[in-house]
């Protein structure tokens, strides 16, 4: 079951941002760094905010997401496929799947999470990005009809420069056509 974080939830969010960034430092998909992004910190603003959803099963924290309407400004060098209003956007931030649950479905659970969360709150397109190196991420956004944008450098939490890919899909009536 996904639903909205609890502040119970706190602890194991970050147990799951730890055991992550721990798997990263044998196999690296993301740019995230230890004590660093994602971090306890920045659960609890998003906890704080009514923004951060979690995945549970069996009693087990499997995954977490932050949803909102912020999309960053290097969003608007970005040709997005579907043009909308900021107040029609909806973007995933840091969805994470605890290791001891990847290959199982989970991402593509929390994905179809989002999109319903967004039909819901009628903003008919969702915008995201993922490092360019998260081969699994870009499978799974492309396998679910997300559309490549394109990419840019974000500086990452103003430490280093990174390329992240951005993709956007149109959830619902409002969303321009995608463009050609």
């Amino acid at each position: 079951m996904i639903r909205l974080a609890q502040a119970r939830d706190l602890d194991r969010v970050d147990a799951l941002y730890r055991a992550l960034l721990d798997r990263e430092e044998s196999v690296r998909y993301t740019n995230w760094q230890k004590d660093l992004y994602p971090t306890l910190a920045h659960a609890k603003a998003a906890f704080e905010q009514g923004t951060l959803h979690v995945g549970e099963e069996d009693g087990a924290l499997f995954g977490c997401v932050i949803l909102n309407q912020i999309q960053p400004p290097e969003y608007a060098s970005i040709h997005w496929n579907f043009q909308a209003a900021p107040e029609e956007v909806m973007v995933i931030h840091t969805l994470c799947i605890h290791p001891n649950f990847a290959g199982r479905g989970k991402g593509k659970e929390f994905v179809h999470f989002c999109e319903e969360h967004a039909r819901a709150k009628s903003w008919p397109v969702i915008r995201l990005d993922t490092y360019e190196g998260n081969f699994p991420a870009c499978r799974l956004y492309e396998g679910l009809g997300y559309f490549y944008a394109g990419e840019t450098q974000f500086h990452f939490q103003n430490v280093i420069w990174e390329t992240l890919k951005c993709f956007d899909k149109q959830v619902g009536s409002k969303g321009e056509s995608r463009l050609s």
